[in-house]
């Protein structure tokens, strides 16, 4: 069988018992450890969705997947199999030929032959009641096995749909036009394949519908564990804030250059001792584009995030760009870190500004609420009791994934959701 069987004994058993449906899982992110938001999602659905269902799954590895902690995937998968992802470089030649394609370029150049092998044989060798594919990355080697029931599982438009709709330079506008496109295309032909599709939020849902009217669309948030951030890690440091996610992503870069540049300033000359600490993986990212100055810390990879989150008195999410959930707010609300965020950055998320977080959108006013937050201790106290309420309330992944178990439950058995 091509690509690589994770642990030494080629297949793997989680236990005996019976369970409600036999699920092929495709994963576009191996999701372990769970580091980012992709592997979060995976690995959590992965957990709960096991407690009822036997769990074959099929994953890309990237460069820093860790093979070598498959044990904590096979506590939840039967089967764990895996294939390198081939990255996306849109300068080769495969990629530039994908211009004349009707398909996006990235499924153009980043195509698999060995992912399709394997899932063929996957196919051939077991019966499976439903097949979920995670996000379009995965979906089209899966969208051809007439009479399977399927699910496209995290559908995402609103990036590429936003890069068209906001350009104002007419040749930019043209070229982000074809790009949307052709996702737009893809992805609808895509789900006429598919039973159901879910996405992360109810704007991602009407973006979804206007391409395919009628379609059978469940809303499955992000979530997070809520045990996992349970605990003490260490006494709050005075006057610091937090961007905890990798600079590697591009709307994560722009948001930490639009702080630095436009906002920190600000702040900085009310509140001279402030810090801001980055964290996440910056390989291969242009740091050049960053001011930063002697209050601006790049911590690089963490390996375990909730002390950093949990010591900062202010987490910022000032993201102008991008679609889906912010974990990254989810994970601040978890340990008590009062978040201050763009309109955009919350977007997806059920808030209440002034209750929940701090919602601004120009750099005066994100500034002048950073600055409220930082000299007001019993403001700081009141976001952080709503937040984590909220949290436990709306956003716990055993209440996300519940959604997801009665779509495939649905599916399995009518070949269809609501």
């Amino acid at each position: 069988m091509p690509g690589a069987d994770v642990g030494a004994g080629g297949t793997h058993l989680h236990g005996e018992g019976s369970a409600d449906v036999r699920v092929l899982f495709l994963s576009s992110w191996y999701p372990y450890p769970p580091d980012n938001g992709s592997r979060i999602r995976v690995f959590n659905l992965l957990k709960y969705l096991s407690q009822r269902h036997t769990i074959t799954l099929l994953s890309f590895t990237q460069a820093d997947s860790s093979l070598q902690h498959a044990s904590e995937l096979l506590e939840y998968c039967e089967e764990v199999h895996t294939v390198p992802a081939i990255s996306y470089q849109p300068r080769q030649w495969r990629a530039i030929c994908g211009f004349l394609s009707r398909y996006p370029r990235f499924i153009v150049d980043a195509y698999s032959s060995e992912m399709e092998t394997l899932v063929r044989k996957t196919v051939e060798r077991k019966s499976f009641d439903l097949i979920l594919a995670s996000q379009v990355s995965t979906a089209p080697y899966v969208a051809s096995f007439n009479g399977a029931k399927k699910i496209f599982e995290e559908v995402e438009l609103t990036v590429v749909r936003e890069q068209f709709t906001s350009q104002t330079n007419p040749i930019r506008r043209l070229r982000f036009g074809l790009t949307w496109w052709k996702e737009k295309n893809f992805t609808a032909n895509l789900l006429k394949r598919f039973d159901a599709c879910t996405v992360v939020s109810r704007q991602e849902r009407s973006h979804v519908l206007e391409c395919v009217p009628d379609y059978s669309v469940t809303v499955v948030p992000n979530g997070v564990d809520v045990d996992w951030y349970e605990g003490e890690f260490g006494d709050p440091e005075k006057c610091t804030l937090i961007f905890p996610s990798p600079l590697a992503y591009f709307a994560n870069l722009d948001a930490v250059e639009f702080f630095l540049k436009e906002v920190f300033p600000q702040i900085r000359s009310k509140c001279p001792e402030v810090k801001l600490y980055i964290t996440g993986r910056t390989d291969g990212v242009p740091l050049d584009r960053l001011p930063l100055s002697d209050g601006a810390i790049l911590t690089g990879y963490l390996d375990d995030i909730r002390p950093a989150v949990a010591r900062s008195w202010v987490c910022v999410v000032p993201l102008r760009i991008g679609g889906g959930t912010r974990l990254k707010i989810l994970e601040a609300m978890a340990l008590g870190t009062p978040v201050v965020s763009t309109s955009k950055g919350a977007e997806g998320l059920t808030v209440t500004p002034g209750e929940d977080i701090l919602i601004a959108d120009t750099p005066t006013e994100f500034a002048s609420a950073v600055l409220r937050l930082l000299g007001d201790e019993s403001l700081r106290a009141r976001l952080a009791s709503s937040g984590r309420r909220l949290l436990k309330e709306r956003y716990s992944w055993q209440r996300c994934a519940r959604r997801l178990e009665q779509l495939i439950s649905q599916v399995a058995k009518n070949g269809q959701g609501d």
